[in-house]
């Protein structure tokens, strides 16, 4: 189960920094691009299963100390890019927790096995008919 923003932002540590892109000398002089630092073991709010599933499904975005690192930098605003930050922390931790259904195997049912070989059947017959007579 997913936490509110407000129990997640307690635990998160931001970094700010300059940003490139539109804005012209504004983004010279200001940082405005966020970094946005989560600890999977010090969310109290999660339980061993959960975070060791967070562990597995993260793990390309996990760096050597087990942070997570979510950085936005699309908005001029510092202020706008916190709140994406926080946005894109929140769907990443929603999609890495939803556990897969199992998959149960089924049988392909005999009517469809049956219009697949008439199918070919036909598309055979066709090929037949392009090609040239032989006369022995």
């Amino acid at each position: 189960m997913l936490p509110e923003s407000a129990e997640i932002l307690k635990i998160v540590i931001f970094k700010t920094s300059r940003s490139g892109g539109k804005g012209g000398q504004n983004v010279n002089k200001v940082s405005s691009k966020v970094e946005l630092i989560f600890n999977i073991d010090d969310a109290y709010f999660f339980t061993e299963e959960e975070k060791s599933r967070l562990k597995e499904k993260l793990a390309t975005r996990l760096d050597s100390e087990g942070l997570l690192h979510v950085i936005s930098q699309e908005d001029r605003s510092q202020l706008l890019n916190k709140q994406r930050a926080v946005i894109k922390l929140v769907s990443l931790l929603k999609t890495a927790l939803q556990v897969q259904k199992v998959r149960k195997a089924t049988k392909v049912p005999k009517f469809v096995k049956e219009k697949r070989l008439a199918n070919k059947a036909a598309n055979a017959l066709k090929k037949e008919g392009r090609r040239k007579p032989s006369f022995d």
